[in-house]
């Protein structure tokens, strides 16, 4: 019997003055689950959060800030007695409206600059968000340097390993020869990190309130009938500078392509750019944060501890050498950064 079966769903829904009259689930995992729920009054989608109850109600109230100042997420059902969740036994349930759209696709120009348009509008719609008391907010505002080195030491730890080695498989040869380079990428990236420019970003952000989504990809945003862009999958918000989410968009669609494009790169940060621009010294740490090799020592890191225990042995080295082939070739376009940033 799938595990999703013995979840409380029909106590869940309970909790609302609706009339169900369907269930189907979406995905599952242990910890979160999603399901389609049909009712009279139209289709719903149910989902089992993974976070805790206070970083819920911050993500609820992140959620509501956002919607309250034009970006478009989908609304949340209250229960009977006006709460936005369900807790049972310590597992929190929110129910949304079902919004009816398509995912928007990269390789079209007009959707890629929506996407874009978007994101700076989700950002500039932030402004002025404070935590509640009582809240756990996600928070990742003024950490950079001192995460992204611990994440590069943590990885030389590893590199200092293999060279000890009298013989070495294929992906520990991979790593062994690709991560001199990024380790360097990785020193410079955080040396830059630690100026004045992104300290006074994070402090800006700090006294006027800065949200990030994480994961703005096509996958988790719907283009509706009305030609706008429905944000959904907010689990993730957390507080940070805006570039994190403008450096994980531009590595998601260069990575869909194979390569770094310049011209396209350069068309995302226009549009960004349009909506809601960004100085100078904050477009220099949008480059740094580009600089720093995520997605090759993510990959390095997924291997080293085994995070993915359904992938094998080929899946693996197939990911590291891609990852260290592909973030190579965002070099060039990082050594002429000013001919495609907006400034």
């Amino acid at each position: 019997m799938p595990p999703e079966v013995h979840e409380p769903l029909e106590e869940v829904l309970k909790h609302y003055p609706l009339t169900v009259l369907d269930i189907r689930n979406e995905s599952y995992k242990e910890k979160k689950g999603v399901w389609w729920v049909r009712t009279t009054s139209g289709m719903k989608i149910l989902k089992k959060i993974s976070n805790s109850e206070q970083t819920l109600r911050f993500i609820l109230d992140a959620v509501r800030h956002l919607r309250n100042n034009g970006v478009l997420l989908p609304e949340v059902n209250r229960t009977s007695d006006g709460s936005e969740y369900v807790n049972i036994e310590g597992t929190c349930f929110v129910l949304t409206d079902a919004v009816e759209g398509k995912n928007p696709s990269y390789s079209s120009p007009e959707e890629m600059a929506l996407i874009a348009s978007t994101l700076a509008d989700f950002h500039r719609a932030s402004e002025g968000f404070r935590p509640a008391e009582g809240t756990k907010p996600k928070y990742h505002l003024g950490t950079w340097p001192e995460v992204y080195s611990e994440r590069l030491e943590d990885m030389r730890s590893y590199y200092d390993s293999l060279l000890m080695k009298s013989s070495l498989d294929a992906i520990e040869s991979v790593i062994a020869n690709e991560f001199p380079y990024y380790y360097e990428r990785g020193k410079r990236a955080i040396e830059g990190l630690k100026g004045n420019d992104y300290m006074n970003w994070s402090q800006k952000a700090e006294s006027k309130g800065s949200l990030c989504h994480q994961d703005f990809a096509a996958g988790n945003l719907l283009l509706t009938d009305g030609k706008k862009l429905c944000v959904i999958d907010t689990d993730s918000i957390t507080i940070d500078i805006a570039a994190r989410d403008i450096r994980k968009l531009l590595n998601k669609v260069m990575k869909k392509s194979g390569k770094w494009n310049a011209e396209l790169a350069a068309a995302i940060l226009h549009n960004y750019q349009a909506r809601n621009p960004l100085t100078p010294s904050q477009w220099e740490v949008v480059k740094l944060d580009l600089l720093f090799p995520h997605l090759f020592l993510g990959a390095v890191n997924k291997y080293f501890y085994k995070r993915d225990k359904e992938w094998s042995y080929e899946k693996y080295l197939k990911r590291i050498r891609e990852m260290a082939a592909f973030e190579k070739t965002a070099e060039p376009v990082l050594e002429d950064f000013g001919r495609i940033a907006p400034i």
